[in-house]
Parts: structure tokens; sequence; C-alpha cells
């Protein structure tokens, strides 16, 4: 797994075609998503490098329940206490992880779209098929920042889930995206900023809609749940992604 500071003090961690980060706050680590399962070990010998431990985390915030981003949450939970934090319309999902909406057939689309089976075969072999729902949730509030080191603020952005949100770090001008608005669809390996394909997305309309409020923030940084950071600015990065239209 690769470790890299995107920013000061915000750490990107990659692999299988999967991102999640760490924010270093006054008083601790925010995660921001939690890959898949194998990435327990390469995390905890990263935080090490950086001078922390799994133990420095005090919250778990995902941008949205897919198996790919919940693959550590039930383990940093059970074993270490740490809360994890959701919108209460992905609370379903973050419960039963195998169980979400998508416009269009996985297998159909798998075998008109097999650019995207080495990212499903990496994806596997990191623990994608083994991720364990989590029962104990704490909700978002409505708006605002989250009592969290970094205090990143919650910007709704429905689509790909129901609850999806992305996160905003205001004083730095860093926005996590999630899979609102990717740099890289895993479903198709197509690259530059999209929406993620049907097969995993709920509603790519509304998807499409809600990009607005992230293209509100005005962020200078994107990263996104897959692929590379975006350093134009989401509102370029919203506008490709508009007309990219859905897969």
């Amino acid at each position: 797994m690769a470790m890299t500071e995107v920013a000061d003090g915000v750490h990107r961690f990659s692999d299988a075609y999967v991102n999640f980060y760490v924010v270093e706050g006054r008083d601790g680590l925010t995660l921001i998503d939690s890959g898949l399962p194998a990435m327990w070990t390469p995390l905890d010998q990263s935080l090490r490098i950086l001078g922390h431990s799994l133990q420095d985390i005090r919250a778990l915030v995902l941008t949205h329940a897919h198996f790919d981003h919940l693959g550590l949450a039930k383990r940093l939970h059970q074993e270490l206490g740490i809360p994890v934090w959701v919108h209460t319309e992905d609370s379903y999902i973050a419960k039963h992880p195998y169980r979400y909406r998508h416009e269009r057939s996985r297998f159909i689309f798998a075998l008109t779209h097999p650019q995207g089976l080495p990212v499903m075969a990496s994806m596997t072999k990191a623990g994608a098929l083994n991720v364990k729902g989590v029962e104990d949730v704490r909700h978002f509030p409505g708006t605002g920042a989250l009592p969290v080191p970094g205090s990143p603020e919650i910007i709704f952005s429905p689509g790909h889930t129901s609850g999806h949100c992305g996160l905003f770090l205001r004083e730095r001008g860093i926005l996590f995206s999630g899979d609102a608005l990717v740099t890289m669809d895993p479903y198709t390996q197509r690259t530059g900023p999209r929406i993620v394909a049907g097969a995993a997305t709920a509603d790519s309309a509304l998807n499409l809609a809600s990009l607005k409020q992230l293209a509100l923030t005005r962020a200078g940084l994107v990263l996104p749940g897959h692929g590379e950071p975006w350093t134009k600015g989401i509102e370029e990065a919203v506008a490709i992604a508009r007309a990219n239209g859905p897969a």
C-alpha cells in the first residue's frame, strides 16, 4: 500500500485501486474511509512511520458505506473502540455492505466493460468479499462540522448512495469527494473527473445534480475515493464530470 502526504497533515493511502485518508488534528487522527480488510497491517506500519499508531485514531468518518470504504470499520470499532460516523441514509449499507442499490447489473456491465475486471480482481485479493458490517454507528448531524480531529464539514451529495457525503476541510481548502466524484472509475478504468458507473451508483442523475454542492465549496484540492488527487479545483472537476456524464 502506498502512502503519500497530499497536503500538510493529510495523507493518502492507496491500494487495490482504492483510496482512503488520514487527517492529522490537534487531538489525534481522523480516518476518512477505510479501504479493504487487507489494508490493516499496511496502515498500522504507515502510521508508525509518521510517528503515530492505530490508537491515535479518534474517529472513522465514512463518505458512504460501500464495502470498499468500510473494510477496516468493524475491526477498528471492536478492537480499538473507534467510533464510526456515517450519514443516516447509509446506515443500512454499513450493516449490510453488499446490499445496496445500483442502476445497472454488475454482471452484465462487467461483460460489456472488461476493463474493470483487473480492478475487481485486485479488490478481491485485498478482501473485498470479506467485509464485515457495522451495527454501532454514529449518524452525521444535518449540516456543519463533525466533532472529530480536523473538523471536516458535511457536504451532502447523494446519488452514488442515498447518504453519500463529501467532507470539506474549509481552512485547508481540501475536499474529500468520496465516490460522488472520482478521477478513475473502477468499473471502466476511465480516468479524469467523473461519476462512478451505474453498476455501483444508485441514481446517476441525482449524483450529477449533487455535484453542485461539491462545487460550492470551491475547494482547491479534491481527494477522491478512486483515482489520483485533483489539483485544479473542484469547479473544473465538476464541469468535466458533468461533460463526461453517466456510464
